[in-house]
């Protein structure tokens, strides 16, 4: 089972960065030092702990892709990443770049107003190594998340912005990934007692792994 967390680390927050064959990182922010060894880097929205141009710049080389929604890209633009190194994306949509296959499930809140449907943000459905990872983005339930099929699922359970840790529980007993990872807790909301607490109401057959965070 832990074969699939192999070369995965939960940086801070929502930041995740997997290195299997290729280095990709989610959401990266807080960044501790300049790595610059990405190859893809996948923004779910442009809050600022999610889009984060400094904490980008820390581990963006040459070559590297980001992706991002739509609405991103003039800022992206802006900031001076070339637009050949930028693909946009909506939800509900399928990609495949370098290699890697993804698909966009929306993220947004049902019951509050910070993440709303129409901005069109977005969690990632994607595959590495014949395993499927989802890393839900800002959201609560919703119709899309609950079809997820996924074999590990990085779900935020910090509350107040997203769902909070006994929503993100139903989630993911819901759609029974083998692994949950608790994100998006411990630096602005929440905190690691939501992950406890979170781990403790999931369904015995799935395992889940807290990060040190």
């Amino acid at each position: 089972m832990n074969e699939m967390l192999e070369g995965i680390e939960v940086l801070c927050h929502s930041s995740i960065r997997i290195n299997k064959g290729k280095v990709i990182y989610f959401d990266p922010f807080k960044i501790k030092q300049d790595y610059n060894d990405a190859d893809i880097i996948f923004i779910t929205h442009d809050h600022y702990d999610h889009y984060s141009e400094s904490d980008i710049d820390k581990v963006i080389k040459n070559d590297t892709i980001i992706v991002a929604p739509e609405e991103l890209l003039t800022k992206l633009l802006k900031k001076g990443f070339r637009n050949e190194c930028v693909v946009t994306v909506t939800p509900n949509e399928k990609y495949d770049i370098k290699g890697i296959k993804f698909n966009t499930i929306p993220a947004y809140n049902t019951n509050k107003t910070f993440h709303p449907k129409e901005n069109e943000w977005v969690g990632y459905l994607i595959e590495i190594d014949g395993i499927t990872y989802y890393i839900a983005g800002d959201t609560d339930i919703t119709e899309e998340n609950r079809k997820v099929k996924c074999d590990v699922a990085f779900i935020p359970v910090g509350g107040t912005y997203t769902m909070n840790y006994k929503e993100a529980a139903t989630l993911v007993n819901e759609i029974k990934p083998k692994i949950a990872v608790p994100i998006h807790y411990g630096s602005i909301v929440g905190s690691k007692q939501d992950a406890l607490s979170f781990s403790n109401l999931l369904n015995p057959e799935i395992e889940c792994k807290i990060y040190k965070l």
